[in-house]
């Protein structure tokens, strides 16, 4: 995917980064073009170990608040894992800098790749196992009991989850302000449907990770789809609601009270509340994802068909939060 936040190095620049960095040279091999903010390149270290580098925008590159930082919180979200695994299948943190981290290569494929080809009992075996690996991940725990996103330089934290998400909210409207997005409803209208959900967000007292971006294109399935092999692109993770995590997995596939999904999460030790209270939560949840979706493509640059889509999806979410109200 083509966007302007993308950094691009030579294989030569690559190499001396690494060197300077790292300690180690490396072997360019190919850029990987699936993702849509950071730059990926697969390469060959010197010691011969394959790895996949990931670079941050370039230092001059706008980009919005809550993305202030966020690769030192995948590297951030690697180390917890790696120091206290609990089951949690994603790469290893090779190396990691201020604008640039290493990773190994996880065995087998994005799923979304495959997703067209898996017959149906593999499907519902991957996201039961899913479900399960999503529970232990939501088992880590903040270290200062706040909620909102970890880099400092979001300042995007709260004691509280409505605090943290309030703030959280008024960051995308600032950053829609600046780029002129057209949302579609007014800043006040937002706020408004945002209070009126507080009762619901005070029911969430105890942040946990939560990855947000759990789509079948970050999730990695082996060859045969008979297992979940790793979970990559933690860096939009933040501490706050578990329920949180049902927006982008929901883009897999069914995640209702009965699902294979949520059975998997439950079996393993996971708690994502119920009642009007949780459809509340989803429902803003929804919201503000659908503003993300909206103001990014200003500073990423994307063309006005993926913006209609974006506003499309959107506008759908409102109506749902409106109707609950």
């Amino acid at each position: 995917m083509q966007s302007q936040t993308k950094r691009r190095l030579t294989a030569q620049q690559l190499d001396a980064l690494l060197r300077e960095s790292a300690g180690t040279g490396c072997r360019l091999e190919a850029e990987l073009t699936d993702g849509w903010f950071n730059t990926a390149y697969r390469v060959l270290l010197d010691d011969g170990r394959p790895a996949i580098v990931k670079l941050a925008p370039p230092a001059e590159v706008p980009v919005l608040r809550y993305e202030r930082g966020i690769m030192n919180t995948e590297a951030m979200v690697y180390r917890r894992v790696g120091a206290d695994p609990a089951g949690i299948p994603m790469p290893e943190l090779l190396f990691a800098g201020d604008d640039f981290l290493a990773i190994s290569v996880l065995e087998g494929t994005p799923w979304d790749t495959v997703s067209d080809v898996l017959p149906a009992t593999a499907q519902s075996a991957l996201r039961h196992e899913l479900g399960r690996i999503t529970a232990r991940l939501h088992s880590l725990k903040t270290e200062d009991g706040s909620f909102g996103y970890p880099a400092p330089e979001s300042g995007l934290s709260a004691p509280d989850w409505r605090g943290a998400f309030t703030a959280m909210v008024e960051a995308i409207l600032d950053d829609a302000a600046r780029w002129e997005s057209p949302l579609g409803i007014s800043p006040a209208d937002v706020r408004t449907l945002v209070a009126e959900g507080g009762y619901a967000l005070d029911e969430v007292t105890e942040p946990r990770l939560v990855h947000f971006d759990l789509w079948p294109g970050n999730v990695f399935v082996d060859g045969s789809g008979a297992r979940v092999t790793g979970l990559i692109d933690h860096e939009r993770a933040f501490w706050g609601d578990p329920a949180a995590e049902l927006i982008s997995l929901a883009f897999g596939g069914d995640t209702g009270p009965g699902s294979e999904l949520v059975t998997g999460y439950t079996e393993a030790g996971g708690q994502l509340g119920s009642g009007p209270a949780l459809q509340h939560r989803l429902a803003l949840y929804r919201l503000y994802l659908g503003l993300i979706l909206v103001v990014e493509c200003g500073p990423r640059g994307y063309d006005t068909e993926r913006l209609a889509h974006c506003r499309g999806t959107l506008d759908g979410w409102v109506s749902d939060l409106r109707e609950l109200g």
